[in-house]
């Protein structure tokens, strides 16, 4: 079976398509960023109107990468996200589908995250406990198959991703913010600001980042924000978020008696929060693994993923156009249930 597969869910337009015997034959990406920087964040009506222009020129390409050939099924990002950006993917899969005679199947985003890492050459195991973390969302699950996911424990507030996003503004670095407070907290000192590790001293899967921008702003409350002072605060804001990370997957591997770490999302990117969970669950005797960096954050590639194990399935949308701007994942039945 070959799919062809639509992400549109925030600000990066996505095409990809997948062969089951053959693997991702292609995908492509156009990310909306130099739009939304002027305004500090992203504005869903440019947003919506910015996938109506890309997405249809990335099928094109998508498709002729891969030979050209038809494809057997359409699966698209059909929720969580904003929901104008949502439907201008959902109506393109939907009329692509009707035109082509082919099923259609809209997505879960964050099911496309967990299934990322099973594009790589060595894929990970079921079942395993995943940390979930991206600009909205924080979670650990335990997954015991495609679909079949058990939540452990979620953000009471701010999802580590906004996290870093907001202490970023705080420092007045630009949008997005996230990645580059990363890279500023490469030339700053360990230890000169101790930021609190939220709810690490309790016990518990949940998590809770919304006290540490407090905490940054009253860090930078009447000081001169120099370069050097910039990458102190970000060096501690990254290593404060980092430990918690590590810290909460560690102990969900504890309570779960789970050897296998999946991390995916967005801040999976970050280079820092890799290495040191590599390190920190391989000291006991557990393996991580991650989606390569260019399938870590939003992309068409994850999508057919889990849109290509469901639609062989048997499963698909009826013939009317929809999207969620709110999905539980709990709601997702098991692949073959």
């Amino acid at each position: 079976m070959r799919v062809l597969a639509l992400e549109s869910s925030c600000d990066e337009s996505a095409a990809a398509v997948l062969d089951e015997h053959r693997g991702l034959l292609a995908h492509e990406l156009f990310s909306q960023v130099e739009l939304h920087r002027i305004y500090g964040g992203v504005v869903p009506e440019l947003a919506s109107r910015d996938h109506v222009q890309r997405l249809l020129p990335l099928v094109r390409q998508v498709l002729a990468q891969a030979g050209g050939e038809r494809v057997d099924g359409i699966a698209y990002t059909a929720g969580p996200g904003l929901i104008g950006a949502l439907l201008t993917g959902a109506a393109l899969a939907r009329s692509l589908a009707f035109a082509w005679d082919v099923p259609a199947l809209g997505v879960h985003h964050l099911e496309g995250h967990l299934l990322a890492p099973l594009l790589e050459p060595d894929p990970p195991p079921f079942p395993h406990v995943a940390l979930l973390v991206s600009g909205g969302h924080t979670l650990l699950i335990e997954v015991s198959g495609i679909g079949r996911y058990r939540e452990l424990g979620a953000s009471r507030d701010d999802a580590a991703g906004e996290a870093f996003d907001k202490t970023a503004k705080l420092l007045g670095l630009g949008y997005p913010g996230g990645p580059q407070l990363a890279q500023l907290a490469g030339s700053g000192r360990t230890g000169a600001f101790n930021f609190p590790r939220p709810m690490l001293d309790r016990p518990g899967l949940e998590f809770s980042f919304s006290g540490l921008k407090t905490a940054v702003l009253h860090a930078v409350q009447g000081r001169e924000l120099t370069p050097a002072l910039r990458a102190d605060i970000a060096r501690g804001v990254e290593d404060a978020i980092v430990d918690t990370l590590i810290g909460k997957s560690l102990r969900a591997l504890e309570e779960t008696d789970l050897q296998v770490l999946v991390v995916s999302g967005g801040v999976s990117a970050n280079r820092t929060l890799r290495e040191r969970l590599r390190v920190a669950v391989g000291a006991r005797g557990a393996r991580v693994y991650y989606p390569r960096i260019e399938f870590s954050t939003d992309n068409a590639a994850m999508i057919a993923v889990a849109g290509l194990a469901r639609l062989k399935a048997g499963e698909h949308d009826t013939l009317a156009i929809g999207a969620r701007a709110q999905w539980p994942l709990a709601s997702l039945t098991a692949v073959g249930a």
